[in-house]
Order: C-alpha cells, then sequence, then structure tokens
C-alpha cells in the first residue's frame, strides 16, 4: 500500500510537473507572440514613419521645384523683355543714328534752293545753273536714300506736330483760314520723326 500511495504521489508530481511545463511554455509562447507583435507593430509604426517622412520630403522638393520653375519663367520672361527691349533701341539708333549729320546739312540744302531761284531767270543751258541742278540733284537723292522726306505745308491745315507758326496773314481766300499760305523754311522728316518743323504763314 505504502509503495502504491508512493507510486500515485510521484505520478502526480509528474503530472503536476507536466502541467507545470506545459504552462510555462504557453506562457512562453504567448510572451514571445506577444513581443513579435509588439515588434511586428512598432516595425509598421516605423515603417509608417519613415513613408510619412518621406512624403514630406517629396511634398517640400515638388515645392522646391515648382518655386525653381516660377523663377526660371519669370528671369526668362525679363531676359525676353530685355531682347526685345535692346532691339528697339538698336533699331531707333540705326534709324536715327546720323540725324545729327542730316540737321546740319539741311541749311546747305536750303541754300541751293535760293539759289536756283535767283538763277531761275538764266537759261537752262547756262554751265552755272546746270552744275548747281546737279548737285542739288543729288543732295536730294542722297535725303532720300536716308529716309529724309520733306514735309508738305503749302494749303495745308496747320499741325502744330509739323509745322511752327512765324506769323499770321489775312486769307487770300475764304477756304484757307486756318491753313498755310507760305512756308518761310521747309521741314523734314527722318522715318516719320520729325527732325525740322516747316516754318509756315497762317492766313486768319
Amino acid at each position: 500500500m505504502a509503495e502504491e500511495k508512493i507510486k500515485n504521489e510521484q505520478e502526480q508530481a509528474s503530472e503536476t510537473e507536466l502541467k507545470e511545463n506545459a504552462a510555462q511554455k504557453q506562457q512562453d509562447k504567448t510572451a514571445e507572440k506577444d513581443t513579435d507583435t509588439k515588434k511586428a507593430k512598432a516595425k509598421k509604426e516605423n515603417k509608417k514613419s519613415k513613408q510619412e517622412e518621406n512624403t514630406e520630403k517629396i511634398e517640400a522638393l515638388g515645392n522646391e521645384l515648382l518655386e525653381l520653375k516660377d523663377k526660371h519663367i519669370r528671369l526668362q520672361a525679363e531676359f525676353d523683355n530685355y531682347r526685345k527691349r535692346t532691339m528697339k533701341e538698336k533699331m531707333e539708333l540705326i534709324k536715327s543714328g546720323g540725324e545729327g549729320v542730316i540737321v546740319n546739312i539741311l541749311p546747305v540744302i536750303d541754300d541751293f534752293e535760293r539759289a536756283l531761284m535767283a538763277f531761275s531767270n538764266m537759261k537752262d543751258d547756262d554751265p552755272l545753273k546746270q552744275g548747281i541742278n546737279l548737285i542739288y540733284s543729288k543732295f536730294k537723292e542722297f535725303l532720300k536714300q536716308n529716309g529724309i522726306s520733306e514735309i508738305e505745308a503749302i494749303e495745308k491745315d496747320f499741325d502744330t506736330d509739323l509745322h511752327e507758326a512765324v506769323t499770321k496773314i489775312p486769307a487770300p481766300k475764304e477756304e484757307l483760314k486756318g491753313k498755310v499760305v507760305d512756308v518761310i523754311q521747309k521741314g523734314y522728316l527722318m522715318n516719320d520723326k520729325v527732325i525740322r518743323f516747316s516754318k509756315v504763314v497762317i492766313g486768319e
């Protein structure tokens, strides 16, 4: 009986130990599972954090790219405006570059016209008259080639943009009132720009 009792006690102890071992193993597995779950959760959170960080970096780079693109477009527009302005100034400089020289030549043209008026009574085959006519024609052609044209004034409406009134006289005709009746000094345009106003007499 004693042996059987001891045997039963041993069996119970072994069974208890097995149960305890099984419970411990279960606890260990549960703890390990919890640890894995925590690790997986931490890894997931870390991954999410990195994704958010990458998203923020991408957004920042996108904004920087847009800013640089905007600056580039503005610089391109400014350069285009500068190029157009420079070209315009260059064209105007080319057009009006010889203006000073031309303006100084105009009095010479006036003198030639006075000389031709003085020689109007001379014969056309007179060498002096022919020489003056030849030089005058060359001067006129030179002016034409440089874009110089005479301002029309006689019997035209008085225009302050083209004419400079020297005096007023009674109009010889009713329709000439407020119009140019005489030209004291011819005016000239250079490429549609007035380089010398016509000095005129106005009818009233």
